[in-house]
């Protein structure tokens, strides 16, 4: 089995949360709303938080010194046609709002209220329900994405990652 690994962010500045409409030549959910975030490189594998600082460096122009509080939040499996694909998804709070253009996409600084109004990727917008509801936990998340025999619809269990003190 193949093996995909991604680092996104969630970046918040006040209310908002920095969202990118993805360009319509990109490969995966062309036109739909998403983090910034891609894939590690191969000298990143063990190093989710450097990969996630260098996609947001590159999508936004923001440096490290940029975004405050950055922590990993979920890391979610899931196995898309034969794939795994594991994503870290940390958040941080983003200290400027002004960027660079990127071409991923066009980036926009989305009232939290008005985030899940936009076309998600089902995969983002399950873990940022989740994320709305529960908020900023000591722990992260562990996610696996997989089709509910009952509804044959997407869902993502989540679990805490803790010590279960055994």
């Amino acid at each position: 089995m193949k093996c995909r690994m991604m680092a996104a962010a969630m970046l918040f500045h006040g209310d908002e949360l920095l969202m990118m409409k993805r360009s319509m030549k990109r490969t995966l959910n062309p036109g739909m709303w998403a983090a910034v975030g891609g894939h590690l490189e191969p000298d990143e594998l063990s190093r989710p938080r450097d990969a996630c600082l260098r996609e947001i460096y590159e999508e936004t122009g923001f440096a490290s010194d940029d975004i405050k509080e950055l922590t990993l939040r979920y890391i979610l499996l899931r196995n898309k046609d034969g794939e795994l694909r594991q994503q870290f998804i940390y958040s941080g709070i983003a200290t400027r709002k002004d960027f660079v253009d990127s071409d991923e996409g066009k980036l926009y600084w989305i009232p939290v209220a008005e985030v899940l109004d936009r076309e998600i990727p089902y995969i983002f917008r399950m873990t940022l329900e989740h994320y709305f509801r529960e908020g900023p936990r000591e722990h992260a998340w562990a996610g696996i994405a997989s089709l509910d025999p009952s509804t044959d619809r997407p869902r993502v269990d989540w679990l805490p990652l803790t010590d279960p003190n055994y």
